[in-house]
């Protein structure tokens, strides 16, 4: 990385902050003129001057609060539509409690115009403001130049994930961890920064070690060990430093919490989503006359089956020759069904199974007994999803795509497994809801590269494997797991 870029790192976070702090400040002056204008001025007790400040300062707080949530202030993190979707979602949450408060303070019914009017203007501003600072960020953080230094062909796809974020990586060259350790120091030192998959682990300690000792940002494809490390803690009881995997789940008051969260949460879902499930209901009679619901077997805690209740958005009969998984473009999927597995309608009847105590609100998503025996014949590890109560979503769901591969979505559930906690759940489902209204948050930019063309320029380095043995079971996996996947 040169000085250049390395001195431009360091005013990430103040340019953040600024930008967090000029829509911050001029959303509280919007809400204080019509604080004082419309709402204060028709309540039975008007507030003074304290009183007033406390209200402005409560609504800068409910924003921030909301925004971050969804990651409305982290410029970079999504391209410029997501961004601006964060935004909305954050306007229309912190707007939609303040008027509640406004309401039970007033103790009286007050005009809801004003409110909508200022969130009107504050959309119009947020769209201006996300474009500008992410147009601003772009220009000052100009795409990283990456080296991926590589054990198997794997790596391509992680080639072509990356790639699909061209505003904030570009991946020049590949280099094989065949090669000496000294061509790929070398090669590395050429380069903004580093990502390293699938390699030996000897070599990868090396390669830690020497970036970590000239300063080079590296990117790690982490392995299931990684990921259970990371959940460990700090053990100081010696003079040696220990690192402390519990690995026994949630404590005795946690799962209590939990499960009292979760009866709660689905009885409020219910509540609010019943008129979208009649209206999908009747939808889905009406097309064809079938069932309304259908239900599969699935696993969850322990390999415990049970029955997962869905509304029906393929044909009857849709898996009369055999299971099989749902493609992107599936002609078993009704025109009803293509429109409610959009919006994620068709999850709504597990609510039920929610409260039923199948499920949890958070966990690894429940999979089908003959899929995940497919799965263990090539991925022994895939069973540790079942150390948890399936879930209605989780970080394979918030985090992947419709083509994440299995392998990766295991990567995920087992981070949450380690990471669990109420905190960590109810940031999920708030990131859902942000999945569900903004597709396509996590999307890159496009660049004005195809993918392909990306692939292509250093597909000429892979062709260089010189894979061991154990490298090419490990492709041999790879590939069976693939196969499965599709």
């Amino acid at each position: 990385m040169n000085k250049t870029t390395q001195n431009r790192e360091q005013y990430k976070r103040l340019l953040n902050f600024l930008g967090a702090l000029i829509i911050i400040y001029l959303f509280m002056m919007g809400f204080s003129y019509i604080w004082y204008n419309y709402y204060n001025s028709d309540m039975h007790d008007p507030y003074w001057y304290k009183g007033n400040i406390l209200m402005v300062g409560l609504y800068g707080v409910l924003y921030m609060f909301m925004t971050s949530t969804f990651n409305g202030f982290r410029l970079g993190y999504s391209k410029f539509a997501g961004l601006f979707g964060s935004q909305i979602l954050g306007i229309l949450g912190a707007n939609c409690i303040e008027f509640v408060l406004i309401q039970l303070i007033g103790r009286n019914r007050l005009d809801i115009a004003p409110l909508v009017l200022l969130t009107v203007a504050e959309a119009a501003f947020a769209l201006l403001w996300s474009y500008l600072f992410t147009l601003l960020y772009n220009k000052m953080y100009p795409p990283k130049r990456l080296i991926i230094v590589y054990g198997n062909r794997n790596a391509k796809y992680l080639v072509d994930k990356m790639s699909m974020r061209a505003d904030k990586y570009e991946i020049c060259a590949s280099i094989c961890c065949d090669e000496s350790l000294e061509e790929i120091e070398r090669q590395i030192m050429k380069y903004d920064a580093v990502v390293i998959s699938d390699i030996p682990s000897d070599l990868r300690s090396k390669l830690l070690k020497f970036t970590f000792e000239n300063s080079i940002r590296t990117y790690i494809n982490p392995k299931l060990s990684d990921i259970i490390i990371r959940g460990a803690d700090d053990f100081h009881l010696f003079d040696t430093p220990l690192l402390l995997s519990r690995n026994d789940g949630l404590r005795f008051e946690q799962r209590s919490l939990k499960r009292f969260f979760d009866i709660i949460l689905s009885l409020f879902a219910l509540i609010i989503a019943s008129p979208f499930m009649i209206i999908t209901a009747i939808a889905i009679k009406a097309y064809d006359g079938g069932p309304v619901f259908y239900s599969q077997e699935r696993l969850t805690i322990g390999g415990k089956k049970f029955k997962v209740l869905k509304f029906r958005s393929m044909i009857v009969n849709a898996e009369k020759s055999g299971a099989r998984l749902a493609a992107e473009n599936d002609d078993r999927i009704t025109p009803v069904g293509k429109i409610i597995r959009k919006i994620r309608f068709d999850e709504l009847p597990q609510l039920l199974n929610i409260l039923k105590g199948d499920m949890s609100f958070v966990g690894p998503r429940p999979e089908r007994p003959e899929f995940a025996a497919k799965y263990e014949k090539t991925m022994p590890e895939f069973k540790y999803r079942l150390k948890v109560k399936a879930g209605l979503t989780g970080y394979a769901q918030v985090m992947g795509k419709y083509n994440t591969t299995p392998y990766d979505k295991l990567k995920f559930d087992l981070m949450y497994i380690e990471h669990q906690s109420l905190r960590e759940d109810m940031k999920i489902i708030l990131s859902t809801i942000r999945t569900c209204f903004v597709p396509d948050a996590t999307e890159g930019v496009e660049g004005t590269e195809p993918i392909e063309t990306k692939r292509d320029r250093i597909d000429h380095d892979f062709s260089k494997d010189k894979r061991s043995a154990e490298q090419q079971n490990e492709q041999a996996d790879s590939a069976e797991r693939e196969k499965i996947h599709s």
